[in-house]
């Protein structure tokens, strides 16, 4: 009787899932950084006027600002070698694309450059065959008044102009984010405008976007849906009973009807105090995995279409989910075991480890024609899903480097 029942538990299961709609999974991105040897500078987001990344700490690791480094050290986010390894890492890990964090196309603090590294960022991830969406930090408008940019009296109009640009650049891209043919855009808060200001500035739009706030903030914006976020938030300690009774929160909204996005998260641990720049949101601990694991798997069986990962590369926040000195390769790891359990996914562990063997061997023979123009033919199987062919040319040309 025991495994009669059993079955038929499962095939209920299997039943719901079947009924539910595929996944869209996306991961936050922050195009921000800006490095010595590719900008001429290290950027704020690296040091945040407190630390140094040329010197070293007593732990072996660059001083930055933040608890983690990435295994591929601190980069530039408008470098070409390291935006080929992450999109290719994101492709075998099996997300869908990324959501960029965007302040604007404004000539303010690091607004343009950001801008510029957005784009650079969405032409390899068509490379790759990857997406992407805009989260918009409204605060930029916030920023840009107290810095005397824009006058408080033209703030609705300037935020109708960087709409229309998004409008007119990226919602009809056919690699733009959409669901039931309608673009999604994700608003950080919002942390400035008001509803009726969110109701001047999206009317303006010919192409009406799903629009997408916190989930504490969705009457600022008139039919938003909801995005979660790792729920810190006056300096706590986050246990795991408070963040699973956030996401169940959040997501019995979806079960009502309401359009949310779900959320997954491997940790939280901000470097703002130490940094000077103000107290610790609070911490979030990753549990040796178990949190990106858990919180992935309650994203998978809520009704969300999309899913948001927070985030790739948010060092200072120290939410990042790609390979680091500290963690290697855990959370795209797990992400491939939950692709491999959910149906057909090909790509492997070792699969993983090819992006950060290229970008490597790029940086060694960065000025050697003969082998960039081998890396380079290497790069064009790996966009291609070749990675048995690459992997055996990666690792010829890597015993050479020896």
């Amino acid at each position: 009787m025991k495994t009669i029942v059993t079955f038929i538990a499962f095939a209920i299961l299997s039943a719901n899932a079947a009924d539910k709609p595929a996944k869209i999974v996306l991961a936050h991105y922050m195009p921000w950084y800006a490095s010595k040897p590719v900008s001429g500078y290290w950027g704020w987001h690296w040091t945040m006027n407190r630390f140094n990344p040329d010197k070293m700490g007593t732990n072996g690791r660059r001083k930055l600002a933040s608890h983690y480094e990435p295994l591929i050290g601190p980069y530039d986010s408008n470098d070409p070698v390291v935006l080929e390894c992450q999109v290719l890492l994101m492709k075998y890990a099996g997300i869908d694309g990324v959501i960029i964090d965007w302040y604007g196309t404004e000539k303010f603090r690091d607004y343009a450059t950001i801008h510029r590294n957005s784009l650079s960022l969405i032409k390899y991830l068509k490379q790759a065959g990857l997406k992407f969406a805009i989260c918009y930090e409204d605060q930029s408008i916030k920023h840009m008044i107290e810095g005397e940019k824009i006058k408080k009296a033209e703030e609705v109009t300037h935020g109708k102009k960087e709409f229309k640009w998004i409008e007119q650049n990226w919602f009809n891209d056919p690699a733009y984010v959409k669901l039931r043919g309608k673009p999604i855009l994700l608003i950080f808060g919002p942390q400035h405008f008001k509803k009726s200001q969110w109701d001047q500035i999206t009317n303006n739009l010919s192409n009406q976007p799903l629009i997408y706030t916190l989930p504490h903030l969705t009457n600022q914006a008139k039919g938003s849906g909801a995005f979660g976020w790792p729920p810190v938030d006056g300096g706590k300690n986050v246990t795991p009973i408070a963040w699973q009774k956030y996401l169940e929160e959040l997501y019995s909204r979806g079960a009502k009807g309401e359009s949310v996005i779900a959320s997954v998260f491997p940790k939280f641990h901000d470097i703002y105090q130490q940094a000077g720049v103000h107290k610790s949101y609070g911490y979030l601990d990753d549990q040796d995995g178990k949190t990106f694991d858990q919180t992935l798997e309650l994203a998978w069986q809520s009704n969300s279409e999309l899913i948001q990962i927070a985030t790739w590369n948010d060092y200072g926040e120290g939410t990042m989910i790609e390979p680091t000195k500290e963690f290697a390769y855990r959370y795209l790891e797990s992400l491939q075991r939950k692709f491999a359990a959910n149906g057909k996914f090909t790509y492997t562990p070792w699969d993983l480890r090819l992006p950060i063997m290229l970008h490597q061997l790029r940086k060694h023979h960065a000025n050697q024609r003969e082998i960039t123009a081998q890396l380079n033919h290497v790069s064009k199987l790996l966009f291609a899903s070749r990675t048995a062919e690459a992997k055996k040319l990666l690792i010829k040309l890597w015993n050479q480097k020896q």
